[in-house]
């Protein structure tokens, strides 16, 4: 049987110097930069683990952006609970929350820092907004690089037609 944990990443982008920029936090276990996020805990949705990982690791906060769904109808009884853009199966090895390998069931979620220069905390680890020049040379897992990769050709489209309303 295989262990599974509900994580949530954050693909956290920024307008800085009139271009586009992708916030990676240098990850002290594993030796490189990834997007933040990390376990869902057990009182917390992804969506509110997803907010909760960006503000400990970066300092920051997101204008969360939502994803194109199919709304429930009126009158549906119970409480929604913000959408990832998409769910993955992760494989890893043992970590701080279970020694053997296992798999993280991971909710992406994207966001844009309208204030990147503004922290509203400490932030856990330190900070690179990474341009899409920089993106295929950096040590980061191959998904990582592949969605960043495909994210930067449509933020721009993606901020403007807002969506916001996610979690944060």
């Amino acid at each position: 049987m295989t262990v599974k944990h509900a994580t949530s990443s954050v693909y956290l982008f920024a307008r800085i110097g009139g271009g586009w920029r992708l916030g990676m936090i240098e990850h002290p276990r594993l030796g490189g930069v990834l997007v933040p996020g990390g376990h869902v805990e057990a009182d917390e949705t992804p969506a509110q683990a997803a907010v909760r990982e960006l503000r400990e690791e970066t300092g920051l906060e997101g204008r969360f952006l939502t994803p194109p769904q199919c709304p429930l109808p009126a009158g549906y009884p119970h409480e929604v609970v913000v959408p990832p853009w998409w769910t993955v199966e992760i494989a890893v090895p043992g970590d701080n929350h279970e020694a053997q390998p296992h798999v993280h069931v991971d909710h992406h979620y994207i966001a844009v820092a309208d204030r990147p220069d503004r922290p509203v905390g400490p932030a856990e680890h330190p900070l690179h907004w990474v341009t899409a020049g920089e993106l295929p040379g950096l040590r980061t897992p191959l998904d990582v690089r592949v969605l960043g990769a495909d994210l930067f050709g449509r933020i721009g489209a993606l901020a403007a037609e807002g969506g916001a309303g996610g979690p944060g």
